[in-house]
């Protein structure tokens, strides 16, 4: 026979027993149709199966004795006895949870009763229980950061364990984020990697991500009011903006005065360390990403309030791992059109000549985009290449075969010194790229 008992994590008491006597197989889901239904939308609609199996197989000297073995179906996992595990034997009084954070049920078996197969009773009428809190270990089960794992055996560049999928250090904590590792560190702020321990599971029945980015104003600048402004800035526009090319927003808090912004985590590497590390890429390529910067700009300069990004550059510019796609970081330096503002911002060579004198346009973010062509596809600082041409600078690309007259007329006319010379459309600009591919 078999006794599965579901366990209060907080009192370690029983709560509900399930019986099988001669049962090969035990479903066990959020599903009406399994043997055990757990009604919790961390279980998944057929979270896992228990099957009997003969032990001689294995081991001759085991005939007629049978041990059960658990196999997972879950994406959201499930643990014995504290280890994630996909399918195994599993042990006399083993302890099954559900999904980090979900039900316990503990495993028993007994020789036959009598009791009706599959038939589950409640505690408070089955006076034949042992006592099942006497053989729990005294650990909070609910929560996952208190599953009974050493973590030992995991190599040493590792963040989570191999075992249980726990962070395996935590260098801090922060509000409720866990501080992981240190991303990187530059003038405005110190940006983290933080694990958010999950809360909940939302309808689909799948666990929300974790891993995030946390950006921390440092200390020295907190004290300056622009650079407080520039930081909530951030926030603020992120917060109202939905778009597959822009970071999603989680929180933003202030603790122990210090200002904090919270967003998603993204892999892979922004274009200028790319150039830097692999070298230039094809013109066919650097094509493609400044496209997709253009969808993105479209969306902040479509908007009912258009937003200025005012700090395009390849270093802002960052291409996912997974499909090859652009994404537009740091948007402290945002501005709604109409707001007036006689701040300097913008990267040398990349910046349009309105921009450097503190009067950007929807333009200015185009302008962006014909230096960061040129750094792409030639390796070069596009301020290196900036000459005098008649009565004006401009880009001098002549020797750069690989650049074609047609993309090197797209980007002469993106960077004209007026606003009103260029593109006036992210979108008229996007076409003029796309000219540029089917040409090629």
């Amino acid at each position: 026979m078999v006794i599965l008992t579901l366990i209060d994590p907080q009192a370690q008491t029983p709560l509900k027993q399930w019986c099988f006597n001669g049962e090969p197989l035990i479903r066990i889901g959020r599903a009406p149709g399994n043997h055990v239904v757990l009604d919790d939308l961390l279980v998944s609609r057929h979270h896992l199966d228990l099957r009997r199996v003969d032990m001689a197989a294995t081991n001759p000297a085991n005939a007629g004795q049978y041990g059960w073995h658990v196999v997972n179906h879950s994406s959201n996992g499930t643990f014995v006895n504290g280890a994630v595990m996909s399918q195994g034997l599993i042990t006399e009084d083993a302890i099954l949870q559900l999904a980090q954070g979900g039900p316990l049920l503990k495993l028993q078996l007994r020789a036959s009763m009598g009791i009706e197969s599959g038939k589950p009773s409640a505690i408070a009428r089955s006076p034949q229980l042992p006592s099942i809190s006497k053989t729990i270990p005294s650990v909070n089960w609910s929560s996952p950061k208190h599953l009974p794992c050493t973590h030992s055996g995991n190599p040493p560049d590792n963040l989570f364990c191999t075992r249980c999928g726990l962070p395996v250090k935590v260098e801090k904590t922060i509000h409720q984020y866990q501080v992981l590792r240190v991303l990187g560190k530059g003038g405005m702020g110190t940006t983290y990697l933080v694990w958010h321990p999950a809360t909940g599971t939302p309808a689909s029945g799948q666990p929300q991500t974790a891993l995030r980015v946390l950006k921390e104003m440092n200390t020295d600048m907190a004290s300056i009011p622009k650079a407080q402004e520039l930081f909530e800035r951030e926030a603020s526009t992120l917060q109202t903006l939905s778009h597959p090319g822009i970071p999603k927003f989680y929180d933003f808090f202030i603790e122990d005065g210090k200002k904090y912004l919270v967003m998603e985590l993204l892999h892979g590497q922004d274009l200028e360390r790319r150039v830097r590390k692999y070298g230039s890429v094809q013109p066919s390529q650097a094509i493609a990403w400044m496209i997709q910067t253009c969808d993105v700009l479209d969306y902040l300069h479509s908007r009912n309030t258009p937003i200025i990004h005012r700090d395009i550059k390849p270093g802002n510019l960052l291409v996912q791992t997974i499909n090859n796609r652009v994404v537009v970081l740091d948007f402290g330096a945002v501005k709604a059109v109409g707001i007036p503002s006689g701040t300097r911002i913008g990267a040398e060579g990349f910046a349009a000549p309105e921009q450097a004198q503190g009067r950007p346009v929807t333009q200015s973010d185009l302008y962006a985009i014909g230096p960061s062509l040129i750094f792409l596809i030639t390796g070069e600082n596009p301020h290196r290449l900036f000459k005098k041409r008649g009565h004006s600078y401009r880009f001098a690309l002549d020797q750069y075969p690989e650049i074609s007259p047609d993309l090197r007329q797209v980007i002469d006319r993106v960077t004209e010194p007026r606003a009103c010379d260029r593109y006036q459309t992210a979108r008229e600009l996007a076409h003029a790229l796309a000219s540029c591919l089917q040409m090629g």
